[in-house]
């Protein structure tokens, strides 16, 4: 009898423990689902459009690319489970962040978007700012218009400012930033040119590559996560500021060794 009841207990404990997994796995996770986004060449137009607009001082024509690199994420109201969550863990393609990782956190769909709107607007403006400030060329003078569909949050900003440089000036002496090449990048950038953190890195350097880069510029210190699954072809070179972008630029046109990971 006793055995027969020590029985009936673990099979209702197994029941319990299949019907909790079962609710766990359909249950709504706080995370997004994320993979490879769009690249955008920040020297060229965006349908149609020009990226940068330069009005009160001269821009030059250029050769090569500037492309910012995204990431596309399942909506902040989508629902994603346990199954989605093990996919991308074992997908290279994609990966599971968590929702606040890739949205700002609280209010509803449109409010996030506002944000994210608010976002890169205000990059855009610290972006035109460091460039300026590095040209030595005054904002009451120079207007920079910078236009980007589809496009939210503050990790173009580096990439803007190195636009709007080879835009005015290029490498100083006549020639372009890129050296013809097509060179990606990501990270934020303040007003006096520190570059900052975004995430997303390892698939925004697939992007990159997807799209024809082979020099991927990424803040120092998101070494770790570039280095980690980092595609073949492509040359990655930490930065921690406009000019130590810029620098490092200089140094890939003249074919010379340049900081790493």
């Amino acid at each position: 009898m006793l055995a027969s009841r020590r029985t009936v207990t673990l099979a209702v404990c197994a029941a319990v423990v299949v019907a909790l997994l079962a609710v766990a796995a359909l249950a709504p996770l706080p995370m997004s689902i994320v993979q490879p986004g769009l690249t955008a060449n920040v020297l060229g137009n965006d349908k149609g459009t020009p990226v940068i607009t330069v009005t009160g001082a001269k821009v030059r024509p250029t050769s090569g690319q500037l492309r910012m690199v995204t990431v596309a994420a399942t909506a902040p109201n989508a629902s994603v489970h346990f199954s989605d969550v093990a996919k991308a863990w074992f997908d290279t393609s994609e990966a599971a962040m968590p929702r606040d990782a890739v949205y700002p956190s609280g209010g509803s769909v449109a409010q996030i978007e506002k944000a994210n709107e608010k976002e890169m607007t205000d990059s855009q403006q610290d972006a035109t700012t460091a460039a300026l400030k590095h040209l030595r060329l005054s904002s009451s003078q120079v207007k920079v218009t910078l236009r980007l569909a589809d496009v939210g949050g503050p990790s173009a900003g580096l990439l803007f400012s190195l636009g709007i440089i080879d835009k005015i000036d290029g490498d100083g002496h006549g020639g372009d930033l890129t050296g013809g090449r097509v060179i990606a990048g990501t990270g934020t950038i303040d007003g006096s040119g520190k570059v900052g953190a975004v995430g997303g890195v390892p698939l925004k350097e697939r992007a990159a590559v997807r799209d024809g880069a082979t020099v991927f510029l990424v803040p120092r210190g998101e070494c770790s996560d570039a280095t980690a699954e980092l595609p073949g072809g492509l040359k990655l070179i930490p930065v921690t500021s406009l000019d130590s972008a810029l620098s490092a630029l200089s140094a890939v046109r003249a074919g010379q060794k340049t900081a790493t990971c």
